[in-house]
């Protein structure tokens, strides 16, 4: 007697590899109205053992590979039904698991002919797995050493290590990643990069991977190994919001036929403090806290090199020997603290005012002319006379004067050791004339 045939859940059963059958049910939500066994085995999840009943597909895929997998079934109801020969429509790829397991898997579009456009219109899809991880039930005890060796080295990174699939999706995130970025592994398998990323990046950060990926020097990282240094640096974004300067090495490595992405990201935060307090320091005056010489010359070079009016003087604090004679270099000090805070106070933006050394300070006043500067500098000269400014001293108020030299620069001068030359000579002059007094250059 011969035997009578399987059914279609039947022979889905029997077979050796993953297999479910999927369509859209009348909500348009993925269902699998028949799946073996080995479809995403092993997984905690419900099993169709009978034809009627349908799952959620997403129930039976690992919550980790859900997203690239949902995308991949999209992509191929989709393409197959503009396309007249299902069969194109087909895709292959491999889902990644979040307990280590890998799949590979293939979407085929099953089309019914319609009778009346004679066009093939897919209404099914056949989707077959493949486990091809390190820990599947087949595996020998040498994967699944080599597995748990790999698993714990990676955790143990003092180095957070983040991969990421062809899609952008995120595959790998270790215990250092979930310190850094404040995240859990579980929230971010199966998530885009972009969310460990910088809101003002992430429009332009695919692109980046694209020329990252296309890059000549990418191929050349297995003799030239990927290292970490300042040009290396970016951002990243921490769950809470808060911005992370990182160094990061990136790695792109093929996968049984997939490209995926490895970075090891390093917290640079302290480094970037000490650099930017480095930074400052080498241009700051320790005790006024002003700018100093090199970042006021730096300043008026960048002006120097405009067509816009630029006036700058110079200032000098009469007799500031007496006053270290007869209060104390402490006391001395604490003058010229206050001749810093008044001066920046007179001066105001877009003017810079700085200590050009000892008891000289400078001032740079971009869009002045002649009258105008000249005005400033009497202002301020007034208020030291006049004693015109608040200040809680330590011990009694120190009268003090100053002596100001004003220049302002001439049409196609853009020498600026020339500029500051006539400044100290109207200074020179101002201190020959009586002191306390403004010289224009």
């Amino acid at each position: 007697m011969a035997e009578s045939p399987l059914t279609t859940h039947e022979r889905v059963q029997s077979s050796a590899v993953g297999v479910a059958i999927v369509r859209r049910d009348e909500h348009g939500e993925w269902i699998a109205t028949a799946a073996n066994r080995h479809f995403f085995n092993p997984l905690q999840a419900q099993r169709i053992e009978s034809p009627k009943p349908a799952v959620p597909v997403k129930t039976l895929v690992p919550p980790a590979a859900w997203p690239a997998f949902h995308e991949a079934l999209e992509a191929c109801f989709t393409n197959a039904d503009a396309d007249a020969d299902a069969s194109a429509a087909e895709r292959v790829g491999i889902a990644h698991g979040s307990d280590g397991l890998n799949w590979r898997y293939s979407l085929t579009p099953l089309a019914c002919v319609n009778d009346v456009n004679a066009t093939a219109t897919p209404i099914e899809i056949l989707a077959t797995t493949v486990a091809i991880g390190p820990a599947t039930s087949s595996s020998t005890p040498t994967q699944a050493s080599s597995a748990s060796r790999y698993r714990a080295v990676v955790d143990s990174a003092y180095d957070a290590i983040v991969t990421i699939d062809q899609s952008h999706n995120i595959t790998l995130f270790n215990r250092a990643a979930e310190n850094l970025f404040g995240y859990s592994a579980a929230e971010v398998l199966g998530q885009r990069i972009e969310t460990l990323l910088p809101e003002s990046v992430r429009a332009h950060h695919s692109q980046n991977v694209r020329k990252f990926a296309d890059s000549p020097l990418t191929d050349l990282r297995p003799m030239n190994p990927p290292r970490m240094d300042e040009s290396n640096s970016v951002f990243g974004r921490h769950r809470d919001g808060s911005i992370i300067p990182v160094e990061i090495a990136i790695s792109k490595i093929d996968v049984d036929g997939q490209i995926e992405f490895t970075a090891v990201v390093r917290d640079i935060t302290n480094r970037a403090q000490l650099m930017d307090s480095l930074k400052k320091q080498a241009v700051t005056d320790a005790l006024t806290g002003l700018p100093n010489r090199r970042e006021f010359l730096a300043f008026v070079d960048k002006v120097q090199h405009t067509q816009d009016a630029l006036s700058v003087f110079i200032l000098d604090i009469d007799y500031f020997k007496e006053i270290n004679d007869n209060y104390g270099h402490h006391v001395g000090d604490e003058v010229l603290c206050v001749l810093a805070n008044v001066g920046v106070s007179q001066t105001g933006e877009p003017s810079l005012f700085a200590r050009w050394g000892g008891e000289e300070f400078v001032a740079a006043l971009p869009g002045a002319d002649a009258a105008q500067a000249h005005r400033i500098a009497e202002q301020l000269r007034l208020r030291f006379e006049k004693q015109d400014f608040e200040h809680a001293w330590r011990l009694q108020p120190v009268p003090f004067t100053v002596s100001i030299g004003v220049v302002t620069r001439e049409a196609g001068e853009h020498d600026v050791e020339a500029l500051m030359k006539r400044a100290d000579r109207a200074l020179y002059r101002a201190k020959n004339s009586g002191r306390n007094r403004v010289e224009t250059g």
